[in-house]
């Protein structure tokens, strides 16, 4: 598998909606359904990439259960929050430490998680940290193809 880059995060500020779910309980096409006609209408944005986030509980990954929830963000990077869509939320992503994983497959594979939790990050020095997890989806990012290409954030300290 892939070794991480570990990469020291500036603060961004973001623009999107969030829901409430689960593994079980997955809403991330209708997340992202709701998300993607909008993104036009977002001013100051800082690239074209879309950044989709996972805010965890403390204890999500101590004691993990596919049915625990935890919140879900569909987003873009903005200069400021000038001119925010009004049913859009903003976000402060603090920076900090991150391992950043190049990932190329598909979207549906989840092997690179089982691969950075169960055995990466066991084996690394580093602890996860306590902030959101993204996933950065740039031009070279096509939802379940197996060439699609995405860079994945893992909170370390």
């Amino acid at each position: 598998m892939v070794e991480p880059r570990i990469e020291l995060l500036k603060d961004k500020k973001l623009i999107g909606y969030k829901l409430k779910m689960s593994l079980t309980n997955n809403k991330t096409v209708q997340l992202w359904g709701q998300m993607a006609p909008k993104i036009k209408d977002i001013k100051n944005r800082v690239s074209t990439d879309k950044i989709s986030m996972q805010i965890y509980d403390a204890s999500y990954y101590k004691s993990f259960n596919p049915n625990n929830e935890f919140e879900k963000w569909a987003t873009v990077e903005v200069c400021n929050f000038n001119n925010t869509p009004k049913d859009m939320e903003t976000f402060n992503l603090s920076g900090g430490k991150y391992a950043v994983f190049d990932y190329k497959g598909s979207s549906a594979d989840n092997s690179i998680f089982q691969y950075i939790f169960m055995s990466w990050l066991s084996n690394s020095e580093y602890q996860l940290d306590n902030r959101p997890h993204f996933e950065v989806l740039g031009e070279k990012y096509k939802n379940n193809d197996p060439n699609s290409e995405e860079e994945i954030w893992i909170p370390i300290k």
